[in-house]
C-alpha cells in the first residue's frame, strides 16, 4: 500500500499503524477464517500486530 494514498482510502482518513493493521483485518477476516494477526510496520523497530477484537 503506498502511503501517499492512504488518506483517500475511505476509513482510513487517520492511516496510523494501529487504524490499518484494524482496516485490513476487517476487509480479510472474513475471506480468511484461519487468520490470527495482522501485523504493520512503519520501520524496522516501530510495528503494530493486530489479533481482532
Amino acid at each position: 500500500m503506498d502511503r501517499h494514498y492512504l488518506n483517500e482510502i475511505e476509513g482510513l482518513e487517520n492511516p496510523i499503524s494501529e487504524n490499518l493493521a484494524r482496516w485490513i483485518w476487517e476487509r480479510l477476516k472474513l475471506k480468511l477464517p484461519l487468520l490470527a494477526a495482522v501485523e504493520v510496520s512503519e520501520t524496522c523497530t516501530a510495528r503494530c500486530v493486530y489479533r481482532g477484537n
